[in-house]
């Protein structure tokens, strides 16, 4: 799958997407990273990419001719590529999401900055997903919670092929089990006596017993 980002700060991704579990699907070519700087399609001398916004009010929008160029050129390398603007006015990010994301062939993520963007650009997009209800300076670090949640989905990522499976939210309602390693006894924490008996029908029934639901606003 190749994953292209498109962004005002492109330098921000590689010290992420680079390292750990999402550098090792990249050298084991399943995922490649592409960065588009965005600046590169500014207009003018300047290479101006936001303007201040019709009627009136605070702050600056990215203007539309910017952004789409660079969708453009991202789908013209990708024609079957999924399109996401990463927005606070998008659908919930959730791991069903995740899995379907994880199916497509390519992804092409679009952050957004200083106020927001120009409405039209919706219009060149697939969809339009925020990772919760909050609000943070762009949309790097939402693009870069959405690529790790999806990379690890997609089969030979992970060491175990149902690995991703058996995580926290692999259903959307319930969290991971409690778990333990060595030391047995920690500072007069014990390990549950039936994680040592070696019984997996009591170890099953264990964890299935205290898996978490997920607590719903």
């Amino acid at each position: 799958m190749l994953i292209q980002i498109i962004s005002l700060f492109p330098e921000m991704f590689p010290p992420v997407l680079e390292t750990s579990m999402l550098f090792k699907a990249k050298t084991k070519g399943i995922v490649d990273y592409s960065y588009i700087n965005l600046r590169d399609f500014g207009l003018g001398k300047r290479r101006t990419v936001d303007d201040t916004p019709y009627g009136g009010g605070d702050g600056m929008l990215l203007k539309p001719e910017p952004l789409v160029a660079a969708i453009e050129m991202a789908r013209a390398k990708d024609p079957d590529a999924q399109t996401v603007l990463m927005t606070p006015r998008g659908g919930r990010f959730t791991q069903a999401k995740a899995r379907e994301l994880s199916k497509a062939s390519g992804l092409v993520l679009v952050c957004s900055r200083y106020e927001g963007y120009d409405e039209r650009v919706t219009a060149f997009v697939d969809e339009q997903i925020s990772i919760g209800d909050y609000v943070l300076t762009g949309g790097e670090l939402p693009a870069m919670v959405v690529t790790d949640a999806v990379v690890r989905l997609i089969p030979g990522v992970l060491g175990g092929e149902k690995s991703a499976e058996i995580e926290s939210f692999s259903d959307d309602k319930t969290l991971e089990y409690p778990q333990y390693t060595r030391p047995e006894n920690f500072r007069g924490m014990k390990v549950p006596d039936v994680l040592l008996k070696g019984h997996h029908a009591e170890i099953e029934k264990w964890r299935n017993k205290n898996n978490r639901e997920i607590k719903q606003n």
